[in-house]
């Protein structure tokens, strides 16, 4: 992980030391009752890939190489920050089968240790919300939620399976309806969490929540990794899945950061803008 980023904008220019770039931010204070503060965290190449297909196995992931510690631990500092952490049910199914790693829990890898104590210094719970958002409502519960005592949410349309619905609320689970159809809308989740109090909203729910959180106008903030990478490939996913934006696009650099050290032989970006909710 690199020690000191590059501030190239806005002034005063010069270095700082990353750890702790974004908790300084303080995303937890900004989020009203009537306004609660949406942000969201990609990574991705210079060529747009934020993660690629693999035909053989039926599913996109991240490329490792484009992956580094210095951007894991500034996930984990917006984390640290939230009520609640929005992921889906793709998520949890490879969570379950063990091809992703479990990003549910607030300082609980090795190293992040500190964003524990950070977040009881601020009087935040000790472990976010998880809200759960799905059409299908076919995934498993991961047992570091029940481990850690965490407060879960499932998020799905009106319109979803009826039977799976009572199967869920039979086990003890909340239900949000966020959508007049199967999928969730960004609108009616966010309207849904500040029911219950939750104003510092995170999502890493993937591109299709990004696209309804942006064209709905939900989205506060949204920070962006870039390495310095081009990936290639035929078969993709992007940041926003859908068609073409308006005005609901249009988004303001707040800062940007420089790290020259990692990846090995590239350097990335650390972007930082304001979005159309916030404009």
């Amino acid at each position: 992980m690199s020690e000191r980023l590059l501030r190239l904008y806005p002034e005063p220019f010069g270095e700082r030391p990353l750890r702790g770039l974004y908790l300084e931010h303080r995303l937890h204070t900004l989020g009203r009752k009537e306004r609660p503060f949406v942000y969201a965290n990609f990574l991705s190449s210079l060529d747009g890939r934020i993660a690629v297909e693999d035909s053989a196995r039926d599913d996109a992931y991240i490329p490792e190489h484009i992956s580094t510690d210095s951007d894991l631990r500034l996930f984990l500092e917006l984390q640290a920050q939230a009520d609640c952490l929005i992921t889906h049910g793709g998520y949890m199914r490879a969570l379950s089968e063990g091809r992703l790693g479990n990003i549910l829990q607030v300082g609980v890898q090795p190293g992040a240790e500190d964003l524990s104590q950070w977040r009881e210094a601020q009087g935040l719970s000790p472990q976010p919300a998880i809200v759960i958002a799905s059409a299908s409502l076919d995934f498993p519960l991961h047992p570091s939620l029940e481990e850690h005592g965490q407060s879960v949410y499932i998020a799905t349309g009106r319109a979803a399976n009826e039977a799976r619905v009572r199967d869920w609320r039979a086990r003890g689970c909340h239900i949000l309806y966020a959508g007049e159809g199967a999928s969730v809308e960004g609108q009616a989740l966010v309207r849904a969490l500040q029911e219950l109090g939750l104003v510092s909203i995170y999502l890493a729910a993937g591109p299709q929540m990004l696209d309804t959180m942006v064209r709905q106008r939900q989205l506060s903030r949204l920070y962006h990794t870039i390495t310095h990478q081009l990936v290639g490939g035929t078969d993709f996913h992007t940041m926003l899945p859908g068609p073409m934006l308006g005005a609901e696009g249009n988004l303001r650099l707040r800062s940007l950061y420089y790290d020259s050290a990692t990846p090995a032989g590239s350097g990335q970006f650390f972007a930082q803008f304001d979005a159309s909710a916030t404009l």
